[in-house]
């Protein structure tokens, strides 16, 4: 590490810290953890942990703990450390601040102020999941975690099934079991999925299968750790072409082929490419 870190400009620095392995963090990350003035973080055992392991020192800094309990009464404090033109750091306990994680107040908090909002970028077990999961990659939706109760899990499935993404949700291990219950009985058994669980940690394990099959394998079972469930996007609707070309060629009036390819596409849930080249056939037919 470097024993003499650059002073930082006056801002709040969002740092992604591992998600499992503590290898994953970057080196940005670990420089901004040496340099920053004020550390803040959802865990601070964690966050001095993970620093021991790199060698980073706090010295005589302050390590102040932000989490969902004390975020009301905590962002103040920051905020006046960042009024004085102090740089302050924030490290979730695991993966990318802001996602699904109580530093989303605190970095709106400081955009409100007109304060630098800096992020370094690194693990996401979002990000992490798609990847492994086997399943599209070109549209994905983060639905963070479904209800608690199966009437109101079912309310939200439901509102989500038609989306033309990939579905990815964070759950309990739980809840899972009943979660992919609910999803095969809404979204349909046989559409295709990922459980995902403790991605790069010691007992990392992928499934993949139908969700019916998952939640089958997942009854009764008595899962660990943390866990993404990965959801592929469900077929496309049944539309017929004189309705694809009645679209465009309303589109093309007002737009450029590939922006109305763009807009009828994402209107119809339909493969971008299979609509480009129709409205590529329109547009040349209409001179």
């Amino acid at each position: 590490m470097n024993s003499d870190p650059q002073k930082l400009a006056a801002g709040l620095y969002l740092i992604a810290t591992p998600i499992g392995a503590a290898r994953d963090i970057t080196l940005r990350a670990l420089d901004l953890l040496a340099a920053a003035d004020v550390l803040v973080a959802e865990d601070t055992r964690s966050l001095r942990r993970l620093m021991e392991i790199h060698g980073v020192a706090l010295g005589e800094r302050p390590l102040w703990a932000y989490h969902d309990h004390n975020g009301a009464r905590m962002r103040p404090r920051i905020l006046a450390a960042l009024a004085e033109g102090r740089s302050v750091l924030y490290a979730s306990e695991a993966g990318t601040p802001m996602v699904a994680d109580p530093g989303f107040d605190l970095g709106r908090a400081a955009v409100a102020e007109g304060y630098r909002l800096i992020s370094a970028p690194g693990p996401s077990a979002v990000i992490a999941a798609l990847t492994l999961s086997g399943l599209p990659t070109d549209r994905f939706l983060f639905a963070g975690f479904l209800p608690s109760t199966s009437a109101r899990r079912k309310t939200v499935l439901k509102e989500l099934g038609a989306v033309p993404a990939t579905l990815v949700f964070y759950e309990s291990p739980k809840r899972v079991s009943a979660m992919l219950a609910d999803a095969a009985e809404v979204l349909g058994g046989e559409r295709p999925a990922a459980l995902c669980r403790e991605i790069t940690k010691k007992f990392e394990e992928t499934r993949r299968d139908t969700l019916e099959n998952l939640a089958e394998s997942c009854a009764g079972e008595a899962l660990k750790g943390e866990i993404v469930v990965v959801i592929g996007r469900g077929d496309s609707p049944d539309i017929k072409e004189d309705d694809i070309d009645r679209t465009l060629d309303e589109a093309l009036k007002g737009a450029s082929v590939r922006d109305a390819a763009d807009q009828v596409a994402a209107a119809l849930g339909l493969p971008r490419r299979q609509v480009y080249q129709r409205a590529l056939q329109l547009a040349a037919r209409n001179g």
